[in-house]
């Protein structure tokens, strides 16, 4: 939808019931940068037809939750979808029939997703990424610096931490550092990857990169990556304690995303990185 001068871009949250919905929902409310303007969950959902606020528990915010994202979509300016895989899909195609931004935080992407996501930019400005702070984004830029000043005689392990919940592993963000690893060496990491080691693995490969992945409990999201040469060890860490820094990125590039032109972007274009 076309953005009208001088007004707040309108933002649509898809699954707003869900942890990371409700918590997009009160960034833009608290934002006085963009408007909410549209809340979708699935047909059948209890949440459907009521108040999006009230819903939530709190004050009624004049945006009913419903079904028809579409229609949702062709309000908007933008919409941000922390979803799951088959959704993010579907949505991109109907961001490209309304002609949105979206901003994609949704993980556990395979090839056919990602092709699909590439046809519907064609029409939309997409910005995806496995994880949207500013830490975790730098983080990404030095995993590569680091990995292209040392030789295969340092031994790349990225090990993740996420909540008992989380679906997929190794998280998106885990794979966003191992790409980083990958390219600052020169390869494909489809080629050096190596995840979940068990039983009698033999000797490690050399040049491979290595994942390990942790769940329990409520941790929000820990990411190491480690070199590890003979007699020393390089350590990059990221630790995130609070679940808003990653809204607080995903409505950044959602207002970033105003005016750029339809393509594939990643929060490293929009931090200008």
């Amino acid at each position: 939808m076309t953005d009208i001068p001088g007004t707040l871009p309108g933002i649509v949250i898809t699954g707003a019931s869900g942890r990371m919905g409700q918590m997009l929902i009160k960034t833009i409310v608290a934002s006085d940068k963009c408007k909410l303007v549209g809340a979708i969950e699935r047909t059948g959902h209890d949440w459907v037809g009521r108040d999006v606020g009230e819903a939530m528990g709190g004050t009624a915010l004049g945006v009913t939750v419903t079904d028809d994202a579409l229609e949702a979509f062709s309000q908007a300016q933008a919409v941000i979808d922390f979803t799951a895989p088959a959704a993010t899909v579907e949505f991109a195609a109907l961001a490209a029939q309304a002609r949105c931004v979206l901003v994609i935080g949704t993980t556990g992407l395979s090839e056919d997703d990602l092709a699909n996501l590439s046809l519907a930019a064609h029409h939309a400005t997409i910005v995806r990424a496995g994880n949207m702070s500013l830490g975790v984004n730098l983080l990404t830029k030095l995993t590569k610096m680091v990995s292209a000043a040392l030789d295969a005689d340092y031994d790349i392990e990225i090990i993740e931490a996420h909540h008992n919940k989380k679906v997929d592993a190794p998280s998106g963000t885990a794979l966003m550092l191992g790409e980083a690893a990958a390219e600052g060496r020169g390869v494909s990491l489809n080629d050096v990857r190596e995840s979940g080691r068990d039983g009698i693995t033999g000797a490690r490969k050399r040049g491979d990169i290595g994942f390990s992945a942790i769940r329990g409990g409520d941790i929000i999201g820990e990411h190491d990556v480690m070199f590890a040469g003979e007699g020393e060890r390089i350590i990059l860490r990221h630790v995130a304690s609070d679940r808003s820094l990653f809204a607080k990125g995903a409505l950044k590039a959602a207002i970033w995303g105003q005016g750029q032109k339809p393509g594939e972007y990643d929060m490293l274009d929009v931090l200008g990185l």
